[in-house]
């Protein structure tokens, strides 16, 4: 018995001991029991494109605009006639209506026979609102087309920049929004309204001022850079001033119960587009021709092309990922 404690036991502990330490050995670093190089890890899957099926929705385009109210731009009041100002009836400040009376121009023009023709004629204001400017003088001498007062109507506008792409929302021409003031009344719907982009040179055309016809007019020039400008009126009954903050809200339309993608999965945006279907195989996707309806700028819809079901890519091939806002867009709801 004292042998096998002072030798066997000992030894059988070393011999344990050893076979752990080389089973860990082999664990660490030569990948296990059961193989070779021929165990090392291979990929087992595929990398796919993500796709997604034609489905049915409705789509809200209501185009959502940053606008500012603004008082509507003065009108010129221009002479009718050569000559010198003989009475001024007005002064700057005073309010008028279209057939007030600002001053009279004489004309007098020499005869073959030596006498001489004197016309005189009265100007009246043109417009209603206030007599903002009256830069005449009696005795001063006009020429038909010269700017001799401004009358700055009492109406105002709501006002806002378009960006180019997104008139491709607004086809169907809608001729008013509804205006949210920041602050200011219940929601009201504004009239009338344009979207106008300025020809090249319209600000060099002309002198004096016309109703957004170039700088210091009043009127919102818009831009040669893409930019168009939408301006509607606002109603008489509604209290506002220049310069307050609002939304604009235009409906583009709205479509129930219609084929829808996101737009992601779309190449082109208005009219016409292009999708891809899944390659069958490992082969290339296909592209597929598709007719473009509204779009709310999340989802489109698809009015021929495709139908109810259909398996496209989510993404067009190589366009750019989509950022972290994308799609998050102001500008339209979704239902359905």
């Amino acid at each position: 018995m004292s042998i096998s404690r002072k030798w066997v036991f000992p030894i059988l502990r070393l011999v344990i001991l050893a076979v752990i330490a080389a089973a860990l050995v082999k664990l660490a670093f030569l990948g296990g029991f059961g193989g070779g190089a021929s165990d090392a890890a291979v990929p087992t899957g595929a990398v796919s494109d993500p796709t997604i099926q034609v489905e049915e929705g409705s789509i809200a385009n209501d185009v959502v605009l940053d606008a500012t109210i603004e008082a509507d731009p003065a009108v010129p009041v221009r002479a009718t006639l050569d000559g010198v100002v003989r009475k001024v009836m007005v002064s700057a400040g005073q309010a008028v209506a279209p057939t007030t009376p600002v001053l009279t121009i004489r004309s007098e023009t020499p005869n073959p026979d030596g006498t001489t023709s004197i016309r005189t004629i009265t100007v009246t204001a043109g417009a209603a609102g206030t007599l903002s400017a009256l830069p005449v003088l009696v005795g001063q001498t006009v020429s038909i087309g010269d700017a001799i007062a401004q009358v700055a109507p009492s109406s105002f506008s709501v006002a806002a920049s378009i960006p180019a792409a997104q008139q491709y929302r607004l086809l169907n021409k809608p001729t008013d929004g509804s205006t949210a003031i920041t602050g200011g009344p219940a929601p009201f719907t504004c009239t009338g309204l344009t979207i106008s982009t300025p020809l090249a040179g319209a600000d060099a055309t002309t002198t004096g001022g016309s109703a957004g016809s170039g700088p210091g007019t009043g009127g919102a020039t818009g831009s040669s850079g893409g930019t168009a400008t939408v301006r509607c009126a606002v109603p008489a009954g509604v209290t506002v001033f220049a310069g307050l903050a609002a939304k604009l809200t235009i409906d583009g339309g709205k479509a129930e119960n219609v084929l829808v993608v996101p737009t992601t999965a779309v190449d082109g945006a208005a009219g016409s587009g292009t999708v891809y279907l899944p390659g069958v195989g490992g082969a290339s996707p296909a592209k597929q021709a598709v007719t473009l309806g509204l779009t709310d700028g999340v989802r489109v819809q698809i009015t021929g092309g495709l139908k109810k079901g259909d398996t496209i890519l989510q993404f067009v091939p190589g366009a750019p990922a989509p950022g972290p806002t994308d799609g998050a867009v102001v500008m339209g709801g979704v239902g359905g």
